[in-house]
């Protein structure tokens, strides 16, 4: 036993207080809304009918929230709850301490140009009005495709490249008796937003231009968020210089 009562307690804490100032600013206000939301409809505070995505009742009713709403209510608390927490943080983590390092306001605007192609392309397509698992397998996807050489497994039976990653997840979930619907639009957006920022501008035709360009405005309400939050948890928290260890290592015969 420890020597001190609660000297256990405090020392969880303090461990637990480390890892989640640890995570860059949008990993870490991502996580926390959708745990809040969805403990919230757990605890019956709040009813999922009224977070759900509905092209009429936003646009209709001016229920404007629940174009954001949506991306934060994950079902019931429990393992499928927790197998998405893992999966939304560790990717979204990764590409935000990553690729996007140091470029906060360029991460908020690829999740939000996702969640606005998302919010567009649901009432055409038999996909539940939760997106939250969606835009979670669009950041799987955009990583695995910056990601090409890192060497993956999946429960230890075979190996494969990171950009195969959301398929593998996919093939998964189709044989647990999910529908692809869900997974396959995560692909799907993730597909254009890779394209549109990393491919199109080294075409002919792209010439360097960048569709997706984040607004400047963005820029300067991320900075001042960015600095505050520097000065409050550190600049390393803010800025996403924190190292994690990557899912596997790179294959170095390549």
């Amino acid at each position: 036993p420890p020597p001190w009562p609660g000297l256990q307690g405090l020392t969880l804490m303090a461990g637990f207080d480390e890892w989640y100032f640890e995570m860059p600013l949008i990993t870490r206000m991502y996580l926390t809304s959708s745990i809040l939301t969805t403990g919230a409809c757990a605890l019956d505070i709040v009813s999922p009918f009224a977070l759900y995505f509905n092209v009429q009742l936003v646009f209709f009713k001016f229920q404007v929230w629940r174009v954001f709403t949506n991306f934060f209510f994950f079902g019931s608390i429990g393992l499928d709850f927790f197998f998405h927490m893992f999966f939304l943080v560790r990717y979204c983590r990764l590409l935000e301490d990553g690729c996007f390092r140091g470029r906060t306001a360029d991460f908020l605007y690829m999740i939000l140009f996702g969640g606005a192609l998302l919010c567009a392309g649901s009432p055409f397509i038999d996909v539940p009005p939760f997106l939250g698992s969606s835009l979670a397998f669009m950041m799987v996807y955009i990583w695995g495709r910056r990601n090409q050489h890192v060497r993956m497994s999946f429960l230890g039976l075979f190996q494969f490249r990171a950009p195969y990653l959301p398929w593998v997840l996919l093939a998964f979930s189709v044989l647990l008796g999910n529908s692809p619907s869900i997974d396959l639009m995560g692909i799907a957006v993730g597909h254009i937003y890779y394209f549109l920022e990393d491919v199109f501008p080294n075409t002919p035709g792209g010439r360097g231009r960048r569709p997706l360009a984040t607004p400047s405005l963005l820029r300067t309400l991320l900075s001042l968020v960015t600095s505050q939050d520097a000065d409050r948890y550190g600049a390393a928290h803010a800025t996403g210089e924190v190292e994690i260890q990557p899912l596997a290592q790179e294959d170095d015969a390549d």
